[in-house]
């Protein structure tokens, strides 16, 4: 039966029909649905995991004892990752193990635009790239044929558009060989310098062989593709390029399609650039598949005309490759900006109030309150990578020790298990005299309220056992410890003051449940009382995008206020009031 997926979704399908057992995953945009859609199949075993390394272990682990595994991560989880990738490549599987990557050319939800094709390359690790939903789904189980075939990890690489597009994709039955029996080999599994040299020349010979499956029978199995439609122009792509080729170009050029882009065919590649006079590489982000034609002496037109920035579109492979431009239909109105705030009723705005009303220097971190750097609150200095709030502001409070009374570091509580607590465990052994604040929101935000392990929850909504965090940093060694309301701008500016003053490390946890989370009872909206509205704007200072200026006053949208209080609070002239 053929139904449309979200690309996500029939990985996940793919997964539950290749019989995969085990998935273990960590939230990151827009890879995050992949394992929710999975945890609906009661037969696959599925867990969030404090971070992807942690997932790639886990993957790694149940693979090694005979069952099919996964573990998926957006561009930037796969940075985390790096130390499990590049060593399994050396131990190798025993039953398959997949490595789902979805890289965000654009940036739509990401700090860098980060080409993962590279570690491949570097970890010398087999990787397919799908172009739509059918793919995602054929893609996923041919992947786990090919990890046993060839005794290695394989990565699955998407993007943004193939992972959040929806296209038909045909269901089958789940086939599950069981676990398959797992044999003591040290030779193989333990990677200590005199056993790991040697699977090093496993890993090579093992390439060559990928090599040659992907110069014939990765045609013969659907996974690479060649369309000879006549004309002189030729045109090497994969994953979502090739859908914008194929829509702007239609037959008017042939192409090679590549799904699986490592390690890339020799042969094949020649074998097609012959036919042509002009080859075009259309690959978005860098130069990889160009390289490579380069490398082999296949001269190819690539990112001399295209860029190395950003998502492509149809219009532009038109307009470089057939230098026609497109015709679009424009409607005559304007639409207005929207760009990203913190929700109506946002715990963190609050906080972050109180961080600029004392012109302190805020390291940041990653979540959704990194929206705090934007007007009107810009609370935020610096924001680099997840858990780095921590150790940048140990770092700068080292350099310049004057620093330590104007500064604080704040971070999420899924961040801050991902990797924040190493960074505090970093503060409490050096003695650094450094004011962290954990924003408890009770979630993992950004990417769609999944759990994490301070929320008491597991992926399927079972009740499991809960960090407490104010025990956590007791045990790390922080002793000054102290909660508040972000609700309450007296309460937690005082917190902060005093932190700011205080001697050696200290933590402060902001905590209220984010106000999106359905079992959270707001109270009733808040109004302003037009006669005692002054109009001074001290309430837009925060940025609720529930708070607006009508007719020269204040005005409170009653189908977005949570009655927070958090405006109330600032209004000299007790405009604002309960309904």
């Amino acid at each position: 039966m053929k139904r449309l997926y979200l690309g996500n979704e029939a990985v996940a399908r793919g997964l539950y029909e290749a019989g995969c057992r085990v998935a273990s995953s960590y939230p990151g945009t827009p890879s995050t649905e992949i394992t929710e859609f999975a945890s609906k199949y009661d037969e696959i075993y599925c867990e969030w995991a404090p971070n992807e390394k942690v997932a790639t272990e886990t993957a790694a682990g149940a693979a090694i004892a005979g069952a099919r595994s996964f573990c998926a991560m957006k561009h930037v989880g796969l940075n985390v990752a790096a130390d499990p990738l590049f060593t399994a490549s050396y131990t190798g599987v025993n039953a398959g193990m997949l490595i789902a990557v979805a890289d965000d050319p654009g940036m739509h939800s990401s700090q860098n635009e980060q080409d993962s094709r590279h570690y491949a390359l570097a970890s010398k690790t087999m990787m397919l790239e799908p172009s739509d939903s059918a793919e995602c789904l054929y893609f996923t189980k041919k992947a786990y044929e090919l990890s046993e075939k060839f005794d290695t990890p394989v990565i699955l690489r998407l993007t943004t558009r193939v992972s959040h597009s929806r296209s038909l994709a045909e269901e089958s039955e789940r086939v599950d060989n069981g676990l398959l029996p797992y044999e003591k080999n040290p030779q193989k599994y333990v990677m200590m310098p005199a056993m790991a040299i040697k699977r090093h020349v496993v890993v090579e010979d093992r390439i060559l062989k990928q090599t040659a499956w992907n110069e014939k029978e990765a045609f013969d199995e659907g996974i690479n593709k060649m369309e000879i439609n006549g004309g002189d122009i030729g045109v090497i792509t994969s994953g979502i390029c090739y859908q914008y080729a194929k829509e702007a170009l239609g037959d008017k050029v042939s192409y090679l399609k590549l799904g699986c882009v490592y390690p890339l065919p020799v042969n094949v590649i020649k074998e097609f650039a012959s036919k042509f006079k002009t080859v075009y590489v259309i690959e978005e982000l860098d130069d990889y598949i160009e390289s490579h034609c380069k490398k082999i002496g296949v001269n190819v037109l690539g990112k001399d005309v295209f860029t190395l920035q950003g998502e492509y579109f149809q219009s532009l492979v038109k307009k470089v490759v057939l230098g026609e431009e497109n015709k679009y239909l424009k409607a005559d109105i304007e639409v207005p900006a929207r760009p990203p705030v913190l929700c109506a009723g946002c715990p963190h705005r609050g906080l972050f109030y109180a961080l600029k009303k004392l012109g302190v220097t805020v390291s940041g971190d990653i979540g959704c309150y990194t929206l705090g750097a934007l007007a009107p609150l810009t609370a935020i200095d610096t924001c680099i990578c997840m858990g780095a709030s921590v150790s940048s502001l140990h770092g700068r409070n080292k350099a310049d020790p004057s620093n330590a009374s104007k500064s604080v570091a704040v971070i999420g509580d899924s961040t801050f298990i991902h990797s924040g607590v190493t960074g505090l465990i970093n503060v409490a052994y050096n003695k650094s005299n450094t004011v962290t604040i954990i924003l408890d929101n009770s979630i993992t935000g950004m990417t769609g309220h999944q759990q994490n392990p301070t929320t008491g929850l597991t992926i399927k909504g079972d009740p499991t056992t809960a960090v407490n965090l104010e025990k956590l940093a007791e045990a790390v060694g922080i002793h000054n410890v102290r909660v508040v309301d972000p609700y309450d701008l007296i309460e937690t500016e005082k917190a902060i003051k005093e932190e700011l003053t205080t001697d050696g490390p200290s933590l402060i946890i902001s905590r209220r449940p984010c106000a999106l989370l359905k079992y959270v009872k707001h109270n009733p909206p808040l109004e302003v009382a037009f006669d005692k509205c002054r109009s001074c704007k001290m309430c837009m200072k925060i940025g609720c995008p529930a708070i607006s200026m009508k007719d020269g006053k204040a005005f409170i949208d009653f189908t977005q206020c949570v009655g927070c209080g958090v405006c109330k609070q600032l209004c000299k002239f007790d405009a604002i009031r309960n309904q």
